[in-house]
C-alpha cells in the first residue's frame, strides 16, 4: 500500500512533520490547490469555468463557484450510478464516504480516491503521537476506545458506500498499528450487530481494567450511551466475569472466537470488586472506580457535542477530557496540539495539507445565517484570517469537492507557526423556523446554555436537548425536549414549575429580536419546555441506528424533523412548562 512508508515516517518523524507543515502551511496550501487544478482542470465539471489557455489557479477563485452538497449532488449521483469519474475529478473513485445523515437528514455520498483516503489516514497518527508527548503513561498500557461499524451500500456503479470509520477500521493500517494497543479484539469492533459489539467491548475492558490508561470513542454520545449500557447491563457482565463463561445471546461466532482468547477462566474477585463499584448508588467518578489507571478521556467534545462535558465530567471523576481533533465527512480539518486544555478553550490547529481551505466570514459571535454575507464578504485563504473572527469552512479536495461549503463555523483563535488554530462553533444552520424567524444551532445552543445555570446550583445536570417547531396549533412554539438527572444519583429531579419555567424566559430572552417581535405580535405563541425521564434519549439513538444512522457517529438532532422521533420524546415525558403568555 502506498501510505505505510509514509505512515512509517509518521510515527518515526511526527512532531518534526508537524513543525515543517505549520511553518509552511500557505506555501503548502497553494501548491495543493495547484496540484489539484493541473490535474482536474480538463474534468467536465471544472472545464466549462475556465476558457481555453486562461490561467487557472489565478482564475479558481473569480470563475469558480462556492457550492454546497446540493449543487453538486447531481454529478455525485451521475457517478454513483455507473458514469465515470471523470465528471468531477481524473483519478479514479475508489469509494465514497457516507456522512453521519443525523445532523441534516439523509446521509451524503462524498466521493473518495485511494490517494485521498490514504491522506486522510495520517490524522489518527499524528492524533496519537501529539497525545502520547503530551500525556504522560499513555505508551504504557492500553486504550479503551470503543469502535462501531455500519454496513456498507454498493452504488448501481458496484462502487461501495459506508462511513470513514467503518473503511479505515477494515485496513491493515488500523489492524497493524493503532488497534494493536487498543483492547477490543478486531472482532468485536467490525461486527455489525451494535449491541452485541458493544457489550463484548465493555467486557474486554473491565476484564482489561488494570491496562486501561485511555478510554474514548469517536464521539462524546457514544461514551455518554455506552455509560447507560453499562447501567444496564454491569449485573450480566459481572456474571460472565465471575463465570467465566460469555452469555449465550452473544451469537456472532467472530464475537466468540475473540472473547475466547480473552475470558479465560472464572475471576470472582475481579467481579466482585467491579459489583462493589457500580452498587453505589451515585455512578460520580465511576470511569475512574473502574479504570485507576486512566490518564485521560479521548473524544470529540466541542460543538453539538458539547452538551456532553459535564456528564463526562460527573462520570469521569476529574479525568481530564481530551477532545484530539475535529473534521467532517467531506474533509479534515485540524488537531488539537494542546490535549490538556480545558474542554471549552480547545483550539484545533489547521492541517494545511489536508485540503485548500478557504474561509466565508459570518457574524462576529458566530450567529445569523452566512449565506446572508457571502454577497458582501467575499472568502478569505488561510494566511489571510484574523484572530478573533468567526468563519464558515470552504474547501477544495483532491476527490472532486471545489469551493464546497461544508456548513461549519470556526472561531480563530490564534496561530501555531503559520497555521491557523481556531475553535469549532456549532453548525450554522436554521434549526427551528416559525414565520420570519430563523433560530440557528448556534442560537439554541447558547440559549440553552445560559437557561441551565439555573440549574446548577440545585445539584441537578441537563444531560442533553433537542428541539422541534410545533405548527400544530395556530400560533406555531418551540418546544425543547430536555433530560434532566440529579448530580447523585440516577433519580429524575424533583421539578419545580417555578425553576422550570425560568428556564423556559430565559431561553426566549436569549432569542434575537426577530424573534421577541413575533412573539410579542402573537404571531410565536409561548415556549414550551418538555422534560423526559432518564433513558429517552438512549432510545432516540436507538431510534435513529435502526433507521441507518451508525452508533460511532451518531451527533443527537439539535432539531426533530421526524415525527416518529418526536412521538417517541412525548413517550418519555414527565412534565412540561411554559413560558409566561406575554414577556416582551
Amino acid at each position: 500500500m502506498a501510505g505505510e512508508k509514509e505512515i512509517k515516517e509518521i510515527y518515526e518523524n511526527g512532531m518534526k512533520i508537524l513543525e515543517e507543515l505549520t511553518s509552511n502551511a500557505h506555501e503548502i496550501q497553494e501548491q495543493m490547490l495547484e496540484e489539484i487544478l493541473i490535474r482536474n482542470a480538463g474534468t467536465e465539471y471544472l472545464s466549462r469555468f475556465f476558457v481555453h489557455g486562461q490561467n487557472h489557479k489565478q482564475n479558481f477563485k473569480t470563475n469558480v463557484p462556492i457550492v454546497t452538497y446540493e449543487d453538486i449532488k447531481p454529478y455525485i449521483d451521475r457517478i454513483a450510478n455507473g458514469e465515470t469519474s471523470s465528471i468531477l475529478f481524473a483519478d479514479p473513485i475508489t469509494q465514497f464516504i457516507q456522512s453521519t445523515g443525523t445532523s441534516e437528514g439523509k446521509p451524503k455520498l462524498i466521493p473518495m480516491t485511494a490517494e485521498s483516503f490514504e491522506k486522510r489516514m495520517v490524522k489518527p497518527l499524528l492524533v496519537d503521537l501529539v497525545m502520547k508527548k503530551c500525556i504522560s503513561g499513555l505508551d504504557q498500557g492500553k486504550s479503551f476506545y470503543l469502535f462501531f461499524v455500519k454496513p456498507e451500500m454498493e452504488t448501481p456503479s458496484g462502487l461501495m458506500a459506508s462511513l470513514y470509520t467503518t473503511s479505515y477500521f477494515k485496513t491493515q493500517i488500523f489492524k497493524n498499528g493503532l488497534a494493536k494497543f487498543c483492547t477490543s479484539p478486531i472482532d468485536t469492533i467490525l461486527c455489525l450487530d451494535n449491541k452485541q459489539s458493544m457489550y463484548c467491548q465493555l467486557l474486554t475492558g473491565l476484564l482489561l481494567r488494570d491496562e486501561v490508561v485511555r478510554i474514548g470513542s469517536s464521539f462524546a454520545s457514544v461514551l455518554a450511551r455506552s455509560i447507560k449500557f453499562l447501567e444496564d447491563y454491569w449485573k450480566e457482565l459481572c456474571s460472565n466475569i465471575r463465570t467465566g463463561y460469555l452469555s449465550d445471546w452473544i451469537a456472532d461466532p467472530a464475537c466468540r472466537n475473540a472473547m475466547s482468547s480473552i475470558l479465560t477462566r472464572p475471576e470472582p474477585e475481579l467481579a466482585d470488586l467491579i459489583q462493589q463499584i457500580c452498587e453505589d448508588k451515585s455512578w460520580e467518578g465511576i470511569i475512574k472506580e473502574l479504570w485507576p489507571e486512566v490518564k485521560c478521556i479521548s473524544s470529540i467534545i466541542t460543538g453539538s457535542m458539547s452538551q456532553y462535558i459535564p456528564l463526562l465530567e460527573f462520570y469521569g471523576g476529574g479525568i481530564p477530557l481530551v477532545s484530539p481533533n475535529c473534521g467532517s465527512s467531506e474533509a479534515c480539518f485540524g488537531i488539537n496540539l494542546k490535549p490538556l486544555s480545558k474542554p471549552f478553550d480547545v483550539s484545533y490547529t489547521i492541517l494545511p495539507n489536508m485540503a485548500y481551505f478557504e474561509f466565508l466570514p459570518v457574524n462576529n459571535d458566530g450567529g445569523g445565517m452566512s449565506h446572508e454575507t457571502t454577497t458582501v464578504n467575499k472568502p478569505v485563504d488561510l494566511a489571510n484570517v484574523k484572530i478573533g473572527r468567526y468563519y464558515e469552512v470552504v474547501v477544495t479536495t483532491l476527490a472532486g469537492l471545489y469551493r464546497y461549503r461544508v456548513g461549519d463555523i470556526l472561531k480563530v483563535t490564534g496561530f501555531y507557526n503559520k497555521s491557523p488554530q481556531f475553535q469549532f462553533v456549532e453548525r450554522q444552520n436554521v434549526v427551528l423556523s416559525i414565520d420570519l424567524d430563523k433560530t440557528t444551532e448556534v442560537d439554541l445552543s447558547k440559549a440553552i446554555t445560559k437557561a441551565k445555570l439555573v440549574l446548577e446550583p440545585l445539584g441537578i445536570m441537563l444531560t442533553t436537548y433537542s428541539s422541534y417547531a410545533d405548527t400544530s396549533l395556530t400560533p406555531g412554539r418551540y418546544v425543547l425536549f430536555w433530560e434532566l438527572k440529579m448530580k447523585g444519583s440516577n433519580d429524575l429531579p424533583k421539578l419545580d414549575a417555578k425553576i422550570m419555567e425560568e428556564c423556559c424566559g430565559i431561553v426566549e430572552e436569549s432569542f434575537d429580536f426577530t424573534y421577541k417581535s413575533l412573539r410579542k405580535g402573537g404571531v410565536i405563541s409561548a415556549l414550551e419546555l418538555r422534560v423526559v425521564k432518564h433513558g429517552t434519549f438512549d432510545e432516540l439513538m436507538d431510534f435513529y441506528v435502526s433507521k441507518g444512522a451508525s452508533i460511532s457517529q451518531y451527533k443527537p438532532p439539535c432539531c426533530l424533523k421526524s415525527e416518529e422521533a418526536v412521538k417517541l420524546l412525548n413517550l418519555g415525558m414527565v412534565g412540561t412548562f411554559f413560558s409566561p403568555k406575554t414577556m416582551f
